[in-house]
């Protein structure tokens, strides 16, 4: 019984894994590119490329999610991501290489429009 439990759960996680993430920007280390407050698009099915825009999480902080531009991935499929405000951002030169969860497409909220890449 608890093995079909744990099977379920995990089938269940993996689909909704798939599934587009509105997700709320907090703080200003995205800017002028992403705002605090602003809501956006996050698609983790998308294979994650130099430039993007990506909803990332730190293996030194992992109950915490962060959106960053993705800089360099890593050889072990992590990236160096960054903030675009450089002064203002706690980012991979601080915590080290992301784990990217899902690049961020769009802006949903208060200026809808697709992201522009670096």
């Amino acid at each position: 019984m608890f093995a079909l439990v744990r099977r379920l759960r995990t089938a269940f996680s993996a689909l909704v894994a798939g599934v587009p993430r509105r997700v709320l920007v907090r703080g200003g280390s995205m800017a002028p590119t992403l705002h605090d407050g602003d809501v956006v698009l996050a698609l983790p099915a998308r294979r994650s490329r130099p430039g993007d825009v990506a909803l990332v999480r730190w293996p030194a902080r992992p109950g915490q999610l962060s959106v960053k531009r993705l800089a360099l991935p890593d050889d072990d499929g992590r990236w160096f991501a960054l903030g675009d405000a450089a002064l203002a951002s706690t980012d991979s030169r601080t915590l080290g290489p992301a784990e990217a969860l899902a690049v961020v497409t769009h802006r949903l909220w208060p200026h809808p429009g697709r992201l522009p890449r670096r």
